[in-house]
């Protein structure tokens, strides 16, 4: 055998093994929680999230490939699911649209709504959207998806702003319109990425919110924008690479609509620069020319921390599950931290840690060709149901104690987690089994 086959061999090795991670096994995800009967309650319903994920044999493994075929093709054969488009024009001028989708095939007793925020500049015509909704859909589920403002291509800006990191008020009106028009829904909020962390602080603002709301659901956000762009302005893990490809999404959709957002009148009074924005080459270069300034902070640092889900989390009564992946380029897994301890610290929290799945990824079965459907869709779908389960068990009727345990005659489904919670009155984390 020539030198230079040993050397192409060791080089396809050398990429299996590093960069596609192929020697790693599925693991279980970790469960993060105090609340026994919660958690309980949760697994009852999808008792598969207390069992191993397996990605995609190949290719799966790296967090790194579940990322860039999430952003680049999104699900395998993915539906487009049929609904209608709601527009609503907002005290600003500002016109905001939601896509509205009702269920179908199986029927619940419970109305039950599920509105969902996508991950920055992203719509309901997302690749990754239309699968989970088409999912929800067969599930029973009506779903209603959020259009972040500015970045359906089909719809102009018709006021001085589009979306941004931390402005939940375009969210805040998709759920008021949804209770103008179904009253009696229980509503389940999902979020996506930016829209996981929007949902979060949407919960945990002082603001007035539909007592119809019974949980929500946060999917790979990073919690904190300051320490998220700390990171992502290094170059380990490739992750400069990925801020580059952030900042040149969101740039194109304020210049394609820059005849409205950056019109002279608009220049003159928040002070843009057009040429800082268009050369702007990181997402803090790009907020410091533009976004700061549209939303009225005096620096980025301000505009990062009014925007973090971090700093509201302490605040948000409803229940609550989040999800991130340790292998997320975006967000690395020194961003969990505050996550793990506020799920231990508060009841009717949640949080499943997995090893693999990349950013919004979470691609399984098969040895190269990943199943339609979802590990993330299948858990999120299976979550909405644990929810309205445990808010069904626990809700008080005519005043009558209500058991949110499950009962000894059901089956105990989560001997085989691995549940990490705390005692209240021990500062250290303890890895464990809830016992039966």
């Amino acid at each position: 055998m020539s030198t230079v086959l040993l050397a192409v061999i060791a080089v396809i090795l050398c990429v299996l093994f590093r960069i596609l991670n192929v020697n790693s096994q599925p693991h279980k995800p970790l469960i993060y929680g105090r609340d026994k009967n919660f958690i309980e309650n949760i697994l009852f319903i999808a008792p598969f999230l207390s069992e191993p994920y397996i990605p995609t044999r190949l290719w799966g493994f790296s967090g790194h490939v579940q990322t860039i075929l999430h952003s680049l093709i999104g699900r395998v054969r993915c539906p487009w699911p049929i609904g209608a488009r709601i527009m609503l024009v907002l005290p600003d001028r500002s016109t905001l649209t939601y896509d509205l989708y009702e269920p179908v095939g199986a029927e619940h007793e419970d109305d039950v709504t599920v509105a969902i925020c996508p991950g920055i500049g992203n719509t309901s015509e997302s690749v990754y959207i239309r699968t989970y909704v088409h999912y929800s859909q067969r599930h029973g589920y009506r779903c209603a998806v959020l259009n972040h403002i500015g970045a359906l291509n089909s719809v102009p800006v018709t006021g001085s702003r589009i979306f941004s990191y931390g402005h939940t008020d375009d969210f805040s009106y998709m759920v008021e319109n949804l209770m103008e028009k179904y009253p009696n829904t229980k509503l389940i909020l999902v979020g996506f990425s930016l829209g996981g962390n929007l949902i979060t602080k949407y919960l945990g603002e002082d603001r007035k919110r539909p007592k119809n709301i019974i949980g929500g659901i946060s999917i790979c956000q990073g919690y904190n924008a300051i320490d998220t762009m700390v990171y992502l302005l290094q170059w380990q893990n490739f992750r400069r690479f990925y801020l580059y490809i952030m900042t040149d999404n969101y740039r194109n959709i304020i210049t394609r609509h820059k005849r409205m957002l950056l019109n002279q009148d608009l220049k003159i009074k928040y002070n843009l620069d057009e040429k800082m924005i268009v050369s702007a080459g990181t997402l803090p270069d790009l907020d410091e020319a533009y976004s700061r300034r549209v939303h009225g902070f005096k620096s980025v640092t301000e505009l990062y921390k009014w925007s973090s889900s971090a700093f509201y989390l302490e605040r948000v009564k409803t229940p609550m599950i989040f999800i991130n992946a340790r292998d997320d380029p975006i967000v690395p897994e020194a961003l969990l931290p505050n996550v793990r301890e506020f799920v231990s610290s508060y009841d009717k929290k949640m949080f499943l840690e997995l090893a693999h799945g990349g950013h919004l990824g979470f691609y399984e079965g098969g040895l190269l060709y990943a199943n339609p459907v979802t590990w993330l869709d299948r858990a999120v779908v299976g979550l909405v149901g644990g929810l309205l389960m445990a808010h069904n068990k626990c809700s008080p009727k005519e005043n009558i104690e209500t058991d949110c345990s499950i009962s000894d005659e059901e089956p105990d489904l989560i001997k085989s987690a691995t549940i990490l919670y705390r005692d209240p009155l021990d500062k250290q984390h303890k890895c464990n089994t809830f016992p039966s």
